[in-house]
């Protein structure tokens, strides 16, 4: 028997390389042949199916009688024999059966107890609790489970708003005043961002230490409430033909705007440490402080200015697309809010240690100064009278608001009179399934159950 190396060096090798060739057609043919094959024929593959050559393969023609060095070549060609991480299909099937069958169910359940009973009403709290976060019902706090199935129920999505008229009047010289359009501008730029550190907040800080299920269940439908309003912003941004850069980066650039966002953002730098722990006094009086700053200012007083405002502009028929967008997203604001006032109260119920005097000034401390933030975002933004408003009905509006925050939470007023000058808004925010908000919605819109793949 000649050698594979004598075979190569020798002068038949011109013939023997063409033989080679003529051999790998037919086993690409039967290649071809075997993808066809069933599912259940699908182990019997060659081991290199699916392997390219690199040049075209002949047109297969009958095999000729294969010398014996030909067979000797073929056995040991680093085409057809396994590589070093090539392993059968069969050994892969056994590596993981293997895996499976060794699998310890008590890792990441260390703190629970395996087969112990199954978590009771009683057991549940909001923060700090030990129970199975997994186990979602009985539910203890039913308010918060309501709140989820009326947040699915008020799905929308930015694409469903007519932009034609806005899009007509933005370009239009004479559609806007300068003034309406630096509040358009001002508005774009604050809650293009706001609406980002709030979803940020929510993901990498309160859900850690929320141990409430049904809770969480809420929190994660406000999570994707928060990033359809940052896609709203951008979607009229786009639709507008705005400089996003500029948008996107105000609250870097313009003093009224990066005030609150600076604000915000003070309020979650000590409980999204991935070292933070709830179990403490002071830990835990720190995420209620994380939660009234996000809840009762950053989505309960910061938002106000700017939605009035558009709103105004959308009752006196222009820029309809954008208020129409700001509208849906108010009506889930003022659940945010709900929410959030609720989720307070009830940690304050739960561990009344911590509601202290000293801490009840600092609250109300605390929404005093997101109000002044927002009455010098109100005069940054209407230097004069303009939707028929000014930056003075704006405070007398925002302490009007201050107060609702601080009875909310339990505090004492601190502007004793104070009226709401825009009483609109809260028809605006009383929105109701009556208005059918979904005369507006595209025709081609789906619900779960008639979703076609």
């Amino acid at each position: 028997m000649r050698s594979i190396r004598a075979v190569r060096d020798g002068p038949a090798a011109i013939s023997f390389q063409g033989e080679c060739q003529r051999a790998g057609a037919v086993i690409n043919n039967k290649t071809r042949i075997q993808n066809m094959l069933s599912w259940d024929d699908y182990n019997q593959t060659e081991p290199n199916k699916g392997k390219t050559h690199p040049q075209p393969a002949p047109e297969p023609q009958p095999a000729p009688a294969v010398q014996e060095p030909v067979a000797t070549y073929s056995a040991q060609s680093p085409a057809s024999a396994p590589t070093a991480d090539q392993k059968p299909a069969g050994s892969a099937i056994e590596a993981a059966r293997s895996a499976v069958a060794s699998i310890d169910s008590a890792p990441g359940l260390e703190e629970l107890e395996m087969g112990a009973a199954r978590v009771q009403v009683d057991e549940k709290r909001i923060i700090n609790c030990r129970a199975d976060l997994n186990q979602l019902v009985p539910f203890k706090y039913d308010w918060a489970w309501q709140k989820y199935l009326d947040g699915c129920a008020n799905h929308w999505m930015p694409q469903e708003v007519n932009m034609t008229k806005d899009i007509s009047m933005w370009k239009d010289p004479e559609g806007l005043s300068a003034d309406e359009r630096r509040i358009v501008e001002y508005s774009l730029g604050y809650f293009s961002t706001a609406d980002s550190l709030v979803a940020n907040n929510l993901v990498l800080a309160i859900y850690r230490h929320i141990t409430n299920p049904e809770c969480r269940q809420y929190l994660l439908r406000q999570s994707f409430e928060e990033a359809i309003h940052t896609h709203a912003y951008q979607y009229c941004v786009e639709s507008l033909g705005m400089d996003e850069g500029e948008v996107f980066n105000m609250y870097r650039e313009i003093p009224a705007v990066a005030k609150k966002a600076s604000w915000s953002l003070s309020h979650t730098a000590a409980i999204s440490n991935p070292n933070f722990r709830t179990g403490t006094t002071e830990s835990d009086q720190e995420l209620l402080r994380n939660l009234i700053a996000f809840y009762a200012v950053t989505e309960g007083i910061f938002f106000y200015c700017g939605f009035t405002q558009i709103l105004s502009m959308g009752r006196r028929n222009k820029m309809t697309g954008v208020a129409e967008q700001f509208q849906y997203i108010l009506r889930d604001e003022s659940m945010h809010l709900n929410f959030g006032i609720d989720v307070i109260n009830q940690i304050k119920l739960e561990n009344p240690h911590l509601w202290t005097d000293a801490f009840q000034a600092e609250v109300t401390q605390m929404i005093l100064e997101g109000m002044e933030l927002e009455v010098a975002y109100a005069r940054d933004t209407m230097p004069h009278g303009v939707l028929g408003m000014n930056a003075q009905m704006m405070e007398e509006y925002l302490n009007f608001i201050a107060n609702r925050r601080l009875v909310q939470l339990g505090l004492k007023e601190q502007f004793p009179g104070a009226q709401n000058p825009f009483p609109w808004m809260s028809e605006i925010m009383d929105l109701r399934k009556e208005k059918n908000f979904f005369e507006t919605r595209v025709i081609e819109y789906q619900t779960g159950g008639a979703l076609q793949w």
